[in-house]
């Protein structure tokens, strides 16, 4: 009796699920997540509502972990149907996602971007390695003449940007960026401050005898005010850049794209001296040491009952949006390989479930 009672439970939760799927109305997509996914969202958004039937998606700018938090807190039409993410989503998102009942989720990978440390246009250019990325911003980093590890990383002591490296210039350090909730801050950090914490071998050692000390250590960001939150607005960085010339930004390469008449990037050199520029070819190659995929997620029990979802799916990947001559580049997405596109487009037709593999 209590083995049908709990089917019977568990049956009216299906359908409880589903009736507030369907019982609401909504005649518009809703999507949430990256800013640096925003303007391409926004652009396919906007084309789709202008060439086809459906009302213009509504789009929103709330970061990544803020909208895959949005979009993980359950099944109705008062919850996200898309939203956009800088990086994949965690594994701890997708239990969020699973404990919420969002259990059907389609990932589609859109493109490339660069994460840039720009400042204004005519001020002095930096070339920075990831190691000095890393000593400028890290909260901890190693006292001089060590290698780090636990007992020798003390709190960041360097002012200027020369105190790291004579050749860089006699400027107070000052970067503005994301918060945490940003896809980008959480880019940046890996690909970035992480990779110039390795550089020192007492660091790199202690991802070997305790890999969850080093996350801690190695992408931990200075809180002292050298790094600035700036929210998940780039537009608002891209401006503040303009009015301090010793200030660095933090953000996606579609943002200096889009404003290279004012703001310019940094060279950044995996290692050593090969100092590469952030651009267009330099990314899509991944010469450029700190660049990485963008993706949207898709609420599969959505598709269906809000109109257009389906259609504007097909309407992102399609070669006129995300080709290598679509009008997304012209945004700054750095497109897949084509064969790429082929597959990921196929999938998404098909709604195929995600899967972290």
């Amino acid at each position: 009796m209590k083995k049908i009672l709990n089917t019977l439970l568990a049956l009216s939760v299906v359908a409880g699920i589903s009736s507030q799927v369907t019982a609401q109305t909504r005649d518009q997509i809703r999507i949430v997540g990256s800013s640096t996914v925003f303007p391409f969202a926004t652009a396919v958004a906007e084309e789709f509502g202008r060439s086809g039937s459906f009302k213009t998606p509504i789009v929103e700018s709330t970061g990544s972990g803020g909208g895959l938090k949005l979009f993980c807190s359950g099944v109705g039409l008062s919850h996200p149907d898309i939203t956009n993410a800088s990086r994949r989503i965690k594994s701890t998102e997708v239990a969020l996602c699973a404990k919420n009942g969002v259990t059907d989720v389609t990932e589609v990978k859109i493109g490339f971007d660069g994460i840039v440390l720009a400042n204004a246009k005519g001020a002095h250019q930096f070339k920075l390695s990831l190691k000095d990325i890393y000593l400028a911003l890290a909260k901890e980093v190693p006292a001089p003449g060590t290698q780090g590890g636990t007992s020798n990383l003390i709190a960041n002591p360097y002012i200027t940007w020369d105190q790291i490296n004579a050749e860089l210039p006699n400027v107070k350090i000052k970067v503005m960026g994301p918060p945490p909730t940003s896809g980008t801050r959480d880019a940046f950090n890996e690909l970035a401050i992480e990779a110039g914490c390795k550089a020192f071998a007492g660091n790199a050692a202690l991802k070997k005898s305790d890999k969850a000390l080093y996350k801690q250590k190695c992408r931990s960001i200075r809180e002292d005010g050298a790094y600035v939150e700036e929210g998940e607005n780039d537009n608002l960085i891209v401006q503040k850049l303009q009015a301090d010339t010793d200030v660095l930004g933090v953000f996606g390469f579609s943002f200096l794209d889009q404003n290279s008449d004012s703001v310019q990037g940094s060279l950044i050199a995996k290692k050593g001296t090969d100092f590469k520029e952030p651009t267009f070819e330099n990314i899509s190659s991944g010469a450029y040491p700190v660049s990485r995929s963008l993706f949207f997620y898709v609420k599969k029990k959505h598709v269906g009952v809000v109109p257009g979802i389906a259609e504007y799916l097909a309407a992102f990947t399609n070669e006129d949006a995300w080709g290598d001559e679509g009008y997304l580049t012209d945004r700054g997405l750095i497109p897949l390989p084509e064969s790429e596109r082929r597959v990921i487009a196929k999938n998404t037709k098909m709604l195929v479930n995600l899967s972290l593999k």
